[in-house]
């Protein structure tokens, strides 16, 4: 197995990691020459990629690559290697297998605090997940037509070890913002990797929703975080009256429940259930701050 994670930042360093005991090398990208060093450090090897040019570097382990996760984010020219003026992805990795796509469960958009799974229809809101969609479409097209499967990860709200609840709270930026019946997933970073794992040793395609068990109001979040510590939570505050950025604020524009059980049905067991169980584990652990 020769694994290539297109956007090695917080999930895609993860996933490589977790391919390293069977892989016989896993390669990330990354847009900085300063992060090559970390990734190096995590066991991996490293290549610069902007998200448009691909180096001879690159070319050189593309071909090669039997594995690839996608992770890099689309832009309003859509996927990097799906756009139309791109290399056709066949030639550069002709020893392509096995795809991870890594989305988002924005793509579902609004319905209400409704459950939705991988057969509800999407209903983006926002131009970052109507791109999402896109991209979506366009690499399950290119599974079809190339006969390679490939997975979509949709994936809830992305937590772990240096970037979660506690460290807000240590370093006073956290917020309990209140919207009545407003809910979340969440879904630790770990389980990401584990699950990408899972679907790659199975050769299976299609869509997974990647996210916890219960999703849960944020406030309650950031109530658990502070019980763990010791400390008194802050204090709430309306989402009506509260000072957020367009991107914050439109993420509340998105109420939903998303269900996990297509990827639990096949036998994948989240080590992160909810919330509470994962907060647990990374103050007890002491790892919380990465």
């Amino acid at each position: 197995m020769q694994v290539l994670i297109l956007g090695a930042g917080y999930s895609g360093k993860a996933i490589g990691q977790e391919f390293l005991p069977l892989a016989e090398t896993v390669t990330g990208t990354t847009r900085s020459p300063e992060k090559t060093k970390a990734l190096r450090d995590s066991g991996l090897e490293a290549v610069i990629f902007d998200g448009s040019e691909i180096s001879p570097e690159l070319a050189s382990v593309m071909a090669r690559a039997t594995h690839l996760v996608q992770s890099i984010a689309p832009g309003r020219d859509g996927d990097p290697l799906m756009r139309p003026n791109a290399l056709p992805l066949r030639a550069l990795m002709p020893k392509l297998q096995w795809v991870a796509y890594l989305s988002t469960v924005g793509v579902y958009g609004d319905h209400g605090g409704a459950w939705v799974d991988e057969d509800t229809p999407c209903k983006p809101v926002s131009v970052r997940s109507v791109e999402r969609v896109e991209a979506e479409e366009a690499w399950l097209a290119f599974g079809r037509d190339s006969d390679i499967p490939v997975s979509v990860l949709r994936l809830s709200g992305i937590y772990g070890p240096g970037r979660n609840g506690l460290c807000n709270l240590a370093e006073g930026t956290a917020r309990r913002l209140v919207k009545p019946n407003q809910v979340f997933n969440r879904i630790r970073v770990e389980d990401i990797a584990a699950a990408t794992l899972f679907l790659a040793e199975r050769n299976l395609g299609g869509i997974y929703n990647i996210t916890d068990h219960e999703p849960a109001p944020p406030q309650d979040v950031v109530a658990e975080a502070a019980r763990l510590m010791g400390i008194d939570p802050p204090p709430e505050i309306a989402f009506e009256t509260a000072e957020l950025s367009p991107m914050a604020r439109s993420f509340y524009g998105e109420n939903k429940r998303v269900s996990n059980r297509k990827i639990r049905d096949l036998g994948f067991a989240f080590r992160f259930p909810d919330y509470r169980i994962s907060l647990g584990q990374l103050w007890q652990s002491g790892n919380w701050r990465g």
